[in-house]
């Protein structure tokens, strides 16, 4: 991989039932797409065994940790020193969340991150991700006040940040809950004007973020992927959506039976420019954080890796997932060369 170009990646897990013949189908094409894979993993042994898995060597891996991780505590500061003695050698950087505790202790919470680099030794980078609600600013003074821990940097998590965004401005247009609308709501029709200019404030927000940490100069790890009210997925959420994603209504608005995303191909490729614009490429990661959508995708050549199956609807659902994120990625790569 060329070392002044971003580092491309994607979720890597089994999140569809089956055994290992799902992660061998990943493995394989993640390989034949260039891409590199972010594990998620809660103990040391798990990521060994996942790295079993890797795409290949040339790629990189990034490790999202539990999201129980606390820094605050001993026992998560040791576990986060454990992966990164471990695995020095193998993963580019350690995801954890960040925690309301920077919004109630702030100092208390930059001394917990500065005893936590403290135990890195030329291991991954540390990466923490905007998952909490934070205002923005004050993520962004987190890592200002770190500037000069270089083992240390921010995860820039879309879909939260512009989620944020839109329930935010909801409430200033004067709605309540733009989460508790559905399509089938017999109120849309009357709030889908507001419901969009909530939804499209979120880019704005977004890029804004991305400048303010485009001026530390260090690392910055993304988690790419879409969202909008409107939306729920497999697992109750309303983003890690793809980029290709609308969102179908029963009635025409605009002259149109659907409304786009937060974001959108137009909005990855302004996310992706403005990222390039404040940061040197090298240190750029971008990781494609897409749920699985539903759909099948026939095994093709794959299908030998299967062959023990005699339903392989499941490893269909999952190279159809996997088509999802490699089309992403082809997106990726085009707004990464525009």
């Amino acid at each position: 991989m060329d070392r002044q170009a971003p580092r491309l990646l994607a979720l890597f897990q089994k999140r569809i039932e089956g055994d290992d013949a799902l992660l061998r189908l990943a493995q394989a094409r993640f390989r034949e797409a260039g891409l590199g894979a972010e594990f998620y993993a809660e103990k040391p042994d798990e990521l060994q065994w996942l790295l079993g898995f890797r795409p290949s060597s040339d790629l990189p891996v990034t490790v999202h940790l539990s999201r129980g991780i606390n820094l605050l505590s001993d026992d998560s500061r040791f576990l986060i020193a454990e992966f990164s003695r471990r695995f020095a050698h193998d993963v580019y950087g350690l995801v954890i969340h960040d925690q309301g505790a920077a919004a109630s202790d702030l100092e208390g919470y930059l001394a917990a991150v500065n005893e936590t680099a403290r135990l890195l030794k030329d291991g991954p980078l540390l990466f923490i991700e905007y998952a909490v609600g934070l205002d923005p600013d004050r993520y962004l003074e987190i890592f200002r006040r770190l500037r000069d821990l270089e083992s240390v940097s921010a995860c820039i998590d879309t879909g939260h940040v512009g989620l944020r965004q839109v329930r935010r401005r909801y409430s200033e247009i004067g709605g309540e809950d733009p989460f508790s609308l559905t399509p089938s709501d017999h109120c849309l029709s009357d709030a889908v004007d507001d419901l969009e200019e909530a939804v499209q404030s979120a880019l704005p927000v977004l890029l804004g973020l991305i400048k303010g940490t485009g001026e530390l100069n260090k690392p910055v790890h993304f988690h790419l992927h879409d969202g909008h009210p409107l939306y729920k997925g497999a697992y109750g959420v309303s983003d890690h959506m793809s980029f290709f994603s609308e969102i179908p209504i029963p009635f025409e608005h605009k002259g149109r039976m659907i409304l786009p995303p937060m974001y959108g191909p137009s909005g990855l490729r302004e996310i992706v420019k403005t990222s390039l614009a404040v940061l040197d490429p090298g240190l750029l990661s971008f990781s494609l954080e897409i749920h699985p959508p539903e759909g099948q995708e026939p095994l093709g050549e794959k299908e030998s890796l299967s062959q023990h199956w005699q339903d392989r609807s499941n490893a269909e659902r999952m190279n159809h997932w996997i088509s999802v994120l490699l089309r992403n990625q082809q997106l990726l790569l085009d707004a990464c060369r525009d």
